[in-house]
């Protein structure tokens, strides 16, 4: 993303007082104040969910380890599968979507995990009460020390692959909570003081190192009715009883980093509750969407994740993933570096540091197509190999990969079905769409990509055509015809439209073989542009209005510096994104959105 010093330079200029429009980055001298200011990030303390990328095998009972960008989902249960429902499934999330990995040796429920994404523990689980230990180097699992005591339940765990702590859990006969603490070394795993309150399905601060933990809630037989709201911290050689949860409950998930900070979420009795630990006192947060028991969790205090679960009495087991974040960016548009050549209804795609921007039409009073095509670098604009056909109105496609790797798409030049891909240096021409169309979206990559929607000869249209890397095939249309809406995807199996004409509010999610429609847009609007996937997106412009899609609703957030439409967008997030290009005024204008609003401090210069 570009910065204010590569767009302004380094000379601090002096004003009488504040700028009128500072942005991220700005330093200047204050001559009513006689000060130097800055600019920093206006954020909101309070902590909010919100909806991320399903598992892809629902399931209760498992483990949980890493981050909320790189977080491990470790066996688990679900009745119907091979293997009497005990799960040796592991899957990967990297902040957006989860992957399948190398599956356990052993299925198992009732797992604790320890330890990051790519250096992970599997110890103990159910059945029977196991106490062998897996080791995951990323990849995949070998085999580790054996635990001294075999248990299951969801103890409080906290550490690292070759530093970890097992506390609690339970024990047979007729899963007896334990108050047993083992400590792995790496191979071996070493009896340590005991908890001072015995518990299984605890929650703990799943990123702190061995010496400086803190384990929270859980239960003994029968569990409904010995839910615990214990706290103990953990110093590297005892346990000590603090403040209490404000809410007993068991079969919770957990983050944190150290025994002072720490966040518990969900738990029997299908709870969504959320609270905070800051070493002295548990306060309450926003609750999960999606209450749950059985879940897992991983991450720190301010970012967490809570995944899969139980969400009621009797129900299935849940693919679902919240993602838990605090210190959430206001959000802000800040000015960037302007395009080479000005125009409008361009197409464009990528992310905010890398993205592609072709064609379009230059404004009246001589409106006439364009087939320029320029590449950003997140600072600047760079002019490259022209499109084989001017046109505008097009779909793209590319993903990330877009400034390497793209598609240009129909369009007008008059309406047409051409397709054009490219290689990162020029554009050559690919196999036509079935059915000739403008003013519509695209989503995904050169090899795996869909068109939806938009205007043909015969009228606005709902069809939707898959493209496979060599020829386009129709598949499930929109259940609403609409032209001039916006996307968002960076896979053709998972996309988001929304908005357009004439007069279209309505959110739809592709999942790669139907449309489902979600919660319409606040504001219905049409040649605007979108960015980011399904579960973080942004509507934006037409005229300055931005929203931002949570995976459920879409939230007003901080306008466009300059209202237009017929722009451009990139992002494969709703927290990065740029747009540009547009309508008068400001047709080369860019503007990049990272989230983040800021406010004037002053530079300490003593």
């Amino acid at each position: 993303m570009s910065d204010y010093k590569t767009i302004h330079g380094t000379t601090i200029k002096n004003y009488s007082t504040d700028p009128d429009n500072p942005i991220e980055g700005q330093v200047w001298f204050d001559e009513t104040a006689y000060a130097l200011q800055y600019q920093i990030p206006n954020v909101t303390a309070a902590g909010t969910w919100r909806t991320g990328g399903n598992l892809n095998q629902a399931r209760r009972y498992l483990g949980g380890a890493g981050t909320q960008t790189a977080g491990l989902a470790i066996g688990g249960y679900q009745p119907g599968q091979p293997n009497s429902g005990n799960l040796a499934q592991t899957e990967e999330y990297n902040g957006i979507s989860w992957s399948e990995s190398g599956d356990l040796s052993t299925g198992r429920y009732n797992a604790s995990g320890i330890g990051t994404q790519t250096a992970a523990l599997a110890a103990g689980g159910h059945p029977p009460y196991y106490n062998n230990t897996e080791e995951y180097n990323g990849s995949s699992w070998t085999a580790g020390g054996d635990l001294n005591t075999g248990r299951m339940g969801h103890a409080g765990n906290f550490g690292s692959q070759t530093a970890g702590i097992m506390a609690g859990g339970f024990v047979p006969p007729g899963e007896t909570g334990t108050d047993i603490v083992e400590s792995y070394n790496g191979s071996a795993w070493t009896e340590v003081n005991d908890l001072n309150a015995a518990r299984g399905y605890a929650g703990g601060s799943n990123q702190s190192p061995s010496t400086d933990g803190v384990i929270f809630g859980g239960g003994t037989a029968p569990m409904n009715g010995n839910l615990k709201n214990e706290t103990e911290t953990w110093n590297g050689t005892s346990w000590t009883e603090v403040a209490n949860l404000n809410s007993g409950r068991w079969s919770l998930g957990g983050g944190g980093t150290s025994s002072t900070s720490a966040v518990g979420f969900g738990g029997a009795p299908y709870s969504g509750k959320t609270e905070q630990w800051n070493g002295t006192a548990w306060s309450e947060q926003n609750d999960l969407a999606a209450g749950r028991n059985y879940l897992s969790g991983c991450g720190t205090t301010s970012a967490a994740l809570a995944f899969a679960g139980e969400p009621g009495p009797g129900a299935s087991p849940t693919t679902s993933t919240e993602e838990w974040t605090t210190d959430v960016p206001i959000g802000a548009w800040a000015t960037g570096t302007a395009m080479n050549t000005g125009r409008r209804t361009l197409g464009g795609d990528g992310t905010y540091l890398s993205a592609l921007a072709f064609g379009g039409e230059v404004a009246p009073p001589a409106p006439s197509h364009k087939d320029e095509t320029e590449s950003w670098n997140g600072s600047s604009w760079t002019e490259l190999n022209n499109l084989n056909t001017a046109r505008k109105l097009m779909a793209s496609a590319g993903g990330p990969a877009s400034a390497t790797a793209a598609l240009c798409v129909g369009g007008e030049a008059p309406i047409t079905a051409s397709n054009e891909s490219w290689n990162g240096s020029a554009w050559t021409e690919v196999g036509d769409l079935n059915s000739a169309r403008s003013q519509f979206s695209g989503a995904g990559t050169t090899s795996a990509a869909i068109a939806f929607g938009g205007e043909a000869p015969g009228g606005v249209t709902a069809i939707n055509e898959s493209w496979n890397g060599s020829a386009w095939t129709e598949v499930g249309d929109l259940n609403t015809a609409r032209q001039a809406h916006a996307g968002a995807g960076i896979v053709s199996t998972a996309v988001l439209a929304f908005a357009g004409a004439p007069s279209v509010a309505k959110t739809e999610s592709w999942n790669g073989s139907a449309w489902t429609e979600l919660n319409d847009v606040n504001t219905s609007r049409s040649f605007f542009s979108g960015a980011g996937v399904p579960t973080g997106a942004l509507a934006m412009g037409q005229p300055a209005i931005t929203e931002d899609w949570n995976g459920t609703s879409w939230v007003e957030v901080a306008d466009l510096n300059t209202g237009r439409d017929g722009m451009a967008g990139a992002g494969a997030t709703s927290t990065n994104a740029i747009i540009f290009g547009g309508a008068q005024p400001g047709q080369t204008t860019v503007e990049d959105w990272s989230g983040t609003s800021v406010v004037n401090k002053t530079l300490n210069t003593s």
